[in-house]
């Protein structure tokens, strides 16, 4: 039995809160996509509402996963020798203003760019957690449209089709991480 199917007799509020947690999990280890919270909230939901209620617990979790990641840093910055902080990181953390709000957003618009990793540099950076929660936000509702628009349009194909790209999508993040484990170990 599924999570969805056990929760269908329950209350909503039950059901939104488990999404919201969800979300906020999946936003604080910033690896896990996103997407499987997406389509339950689809299916759960509606589009509409599921959509709403996936753009409201992305945006929780990334304000909560930048508060936790930027009280690391600051732990992590105090214990760890100045000269060997990376470059990039060290110009990130000079970013403030309308720059940081920009490129938080035009990075959450990019839908290579790993929210943990956006999340994780904006936390570094010397932006505030309000223009971070705002810009952050605004990035994510039309990638997540999009998300929830792929996820909605795939539950609509029938059961083989749906396993046929469950399964290239399997083999494609499987070779994606070899060939790059490979090319890892022969710059070595």
């Amino acid at each position: 039995m599924s999570l969805l199917e056990t929760l269908s007799g329950q209350p909503v509020w039950l059901a939104i809160i488990i999404s919201l947690v969800v979300s906020i999990v999946i936003a604080i280890a910033g690896i896990v996509p996103s997407a499987f919270v997406t389509a339950a909230n689809i299916v759960y939901f509606g589009f509409v509402w599921g959509l709403v209620l996936s753009i409201l617990g992305e945006a929780l979790g990334a304000v909560i996963s930048f508060i936790l990641y930027r009280k690391g840093l600051k732990k992590l910055s105090g214990s760890t020798d100045s000269s060997r902080t990376i470059k990039v990181l060290e110009r990130l953390k000079q970013t403030n203003g309308m720059e940081a709000f920009v490129l938080v957003i035009l990075l959450r618009l990019f839908p290579f760019a790993p929210s943990g990793l956006v999340t994780l540099a904006a936390s570094y950076s010397r932006m505030g957690t309000r223009a971070f929660a705002i810009s952050s936000t605004i990035g994510k509702i039309p990638a997540l449209f999009i998300e929830a628009y792929s996820v909605h349009t795939v539950l609509g194909w029938e059961t083989q089709y749906q396993l046929a790209a469950a399964i290239f999508v399997a083999v494609a993040g499987i070779s994606y991480y070899y060939w790059t484990t490979k090319r890892k170990k022969r710059r070595k």
